[in-house]
């Protein structure tokens, strides 16, 4: 079935923009989609559509961080000539950083789809990760930055990325837990996460834009184009506030709102009501 042919436009802007209002909040996009598509009742497959949402943030966040990507090109371009640079050696970091996820979203792509994806999973993981995003908040020291990132600390949070696989648990939030704890400043754990964002949002797009290209849908084609329009536009807003917020104040309402929502999600899992 495609991913939007009898998807009606309500429910596309709906999703779009829970897609892109939560992408790069620690509160779990693929999760906020799960149970939206539950409450709506789509009979869609959510995994295309969250593939098709992500191309329109990976343009919010390639935009957002145009100052960083130019960094890394041009980092990139002078290491091929012989000369070290740090942007080559931050856009190492990201591809390496990047490796354990995608392998482990090839390898376990069934079991992600098959098994992972109730309502109870991600009630708990809401929770749970919630609270871990608390405790390294609390515990993690506020004094490395972006230039004192290193192989190691790359290679942990990238294994940390493989959590996100698991709906609820939310790749943002677990980039910027395990980056946290390995004393990142706030503001420079989710600076980060949101360039690690960058391969991963693209090898999604880029499966989309495959399956929109071997069905030749209008209505598919359609529909991905509004999504990722108003996903781009949300996606946006929400980085800029989200990174405003982090220069004054902590993760504290972000984990309150996940406790309350993984309360709600197990309660209702449970049939508490």
């Amino acid at each position: 079935m495609s991913g939007f042919g009898t998807m009606p436009l309500y429910e596309i802007f709906v999703l779009a923009a829970i897609q892109g209002i939560t992408e790069f909040l620690p509160v779990s996009s693929s999760g906020h989609l799960r149970v939206a598509s539950d409450i709506m009742g789509l009979s869609e497959n959510t995994l295309v559509m969250d593939v098709a949402v992500h191309v329109g943030t990976l343009f919010a966040v390639a935009l957002y961080f145009w100052r960083d990507l130019v960094f890394m090109i041009a980092g990139l371009a002078s290491n091929a000539r012989g000369r070290r640079h740090d942007g080559g050696k931050l856009a190492g970091y990201l591809v390496i950083a990047s490796i354990p996820v995608a392998a482990a979203g090839y390898f376990g792509q069934s079991l992600i789809e098959n098994s992972l994806r109730t309502i109870e999973i991600v009630g708990w993981t809401t929770i749970g990760f919630g609270l871990l995003l608390y405790a390294s908040d609390r515990i993690g020291m506020k004094i490395l930055k972006l230039e004192h990132m290193n192989l190691p600390n790359a290679v942990v949070i990238g294994l940390a990325q493989i959590l996100a696989l698991i709906p609820g648990t939310s790749r943002s939030g677990i980039t910027i837990t395990a980056a946290r704890f390995l004393g990142y400043d706030r503001t420079e754990a989710a600076r980060f996460s949101m360039l690690l964002s960058i391969p991963a949002i693209a090898g999604a797009g880029l499966l989309i834009g495959l399956r929109v290209f071997e069905t030749g849908d209008p209505v598919l084609t359609r529909g991905a184009l509004i999504a990722a329009g108003l996903s781009f536009v949300t996606a946006l807003a929400a980085i800029a506030l989200f990174l405003r917020w982090l220069r004054f104040a902590g993760f504290g309402p972000f984990v309150i709102y996940r406790l309350i929502l993984g309360g709600a999600l197990l309660a209702w899992a449970y049939g508490a009501f």
